[in-house]
């Protein structure tokens, strides 16, 4: 939804009376795009911190930086949709990611760690201008009442992105073995420039091929005929007799999930690779560690399409509460064990984190009325807990471990759980 601008009347988006199922596929394209780069991050991390001998803490700047982009571009992009519409923005965003792709070819040719930063937040710039204006609108294209539905299935092509990409990434990305740390350690400087230049280098084709898709897609979506969802008109009087966004409890209780949620989620992705190479886990090579990590989005592309179809029959909040409480009690088990337990309960966390990212979504924005596109802005800014708790859990891994460092993700389910049975209740509020 665009970001309400006060200043002037503005319009809201009203829903379809039927499903467009047309214009979902073409939009569909798009989420599974963003989670196919998004998912990226997690081969990349891995793969950086070999090459340039990071730590977790500095390694994990990759997500911050990533996902720092949305509260950076959040309400930029909302301004955008209220300028040049949706499916403008759409083609914008995706212009703009195809920008950020082609950038990883000079940042393996550098070869430069703050170079790949800067590629990623300009990648994650198109990103949120595609959440911003895709969610809404998806959220739009048929009855209210199954508006978590539809935006569980179009989440569900976003984890299909995500589950292709790992072992896309492991193929083509972690194509060779890196050298152990004590190995860089013995290079001559010479060797150090000439070991980074080769190892970097195996990002170049992937990401120039992704780019030229990227400005394929854009000229397809900017072709095809998407509909234009009527609009009401807002007066600033409606907006001011609707209070401050600040005032809907649901709504920023909501943000404080969709915080954590996103955290959880991407923490858990960013470190599963080194996990599974450790020795008590799963003692795997980083390349078959890849290779599973895509089981971890897997769960989560079958979730969405299971949760699609449940959404229909079942009240979103206490859906969102169980799969929380099941999410918590899954990482908790991985921290408790070793081996195969290990592996099999944290990639299966993938498949109760699925309905939450749309449930959490709808039932934050659910009642707002000419509030629900400041709503939106505000949910999409809080994905930078993308940023903030993959960090947090860098530093604690580097203090504790990983295996005991998913304590962090485990509290955050708590905290959904919490907002899925009781925090995502409206309340009435008074002028």
């Amino acid at each position: 939804m665009a970001i309400a601008n006060t200043a002037k009347p503005v319009s809201t988006l009203t829903t379809a009376s039927r499903t467009n199922y047309g214009a979902m596929a073409m939009v569909t394209t798009l989420f599974f795009m963003w989670g196919f780069l998004t998912s990226l991050n997690d081969i990349l991390i891995p793969h950086l911190k070999a090459i340039f001998d990071l730590n977790f803490a500095e390694v994990l700047l990759v997500q911050f930086t990533f996902f720092s982009g949305y509260v950076v571009f959040a309400f930029p992009a909302g301004k955008l949709v209220e300028r040049i519409g949706y499916q403008k923005t759409m083609v914008t965003g995706l212009l703009i990611m195809a920008l950020g792709a082609f950038l990883f070819v000079p940042a393996a040719s550098a070869p430069s760690f703050p170079f790949f930063l800067t590629a990623l937040i300009i990648l994650a710039a198109g990103i949120t201008a595609l959440q911003v204006s895709a969610n809404p609108y998806v959220s739009v294209l048929g009855p209210p009442e199954t508006a978590s539905s539809r935006l569980n299935l179009t989440q569900a092509f976003n984890s299909l992105g995500t589950t292709i990409a790992p072992n896309f990434g492991s193929l083509l990305i972690l194509s060779s073995a890196p050298l152990a740390i004590e190995e860089i350690h013995r290079l001559a400087p010479d060797a150090l420039h000439a070991y980074r230049l080769h190892e970097a280098a195996t990002v170049k084709v992937p990401y120039i091929g992704l780019a030229l898709a990227l400005i394929a897609l854009a000229v397809v979506i900017a072709l095809f005929r998407l509909p234009k969802i009527a609009e009401e008109q807002v007066s600033p009087t409606d907006l001011r007799k609707a209070g401050s966004i600040w005032k809907r409890k649901h709504l920023v209780l909501g943000a404080v999930g969709i915080f954590l949620y996103v955290g959880a989620e991407v923490a858990i992705g960013s470190f599963l690779v080194n996990y599974f190479v450790l020795p008590d886990i799963g003692a795997m090579t980083v390349k078959a560690a890849g290779l599973y990590l895509s089981l971890y989005w897997m769960c989560a592309m079958i979730g969405r399409f299971v949760g699609s179809a449940v959404l229909q029959k079942i009240r979103t909040g206490p859906l969102l509460g169980a799969t929380a409480i099941a999410a918590c009690l899954l990482v908790s088990t991985s921290m408790l064990s070793h081996g195969r337990i290990a592996v099999w309960t944290i990639i299966l966390v993938g498949l109760f984190n699925s309905v939450m990212f749309p449930s959490i979504f709808t039932l934050g924005i659910a009642e707002l009325g000419p509030l629900t596109g400041e709503g939106s802005g505000l949910l999409i800014a809080a994905i930078v807990g993308g940023a903030i708790i993959p960090e947090l859990e860098g530093l604690l891994a580097d203090a504790i471990g990983i295996h005991y460092a998913f304590i962090l993700p485990a509290l955050c389910y708590i905290y959904i759980a919490f907002y899925g049975f009781r925090g995502s209740k409206p309340a009435i509020v008074r002028a």
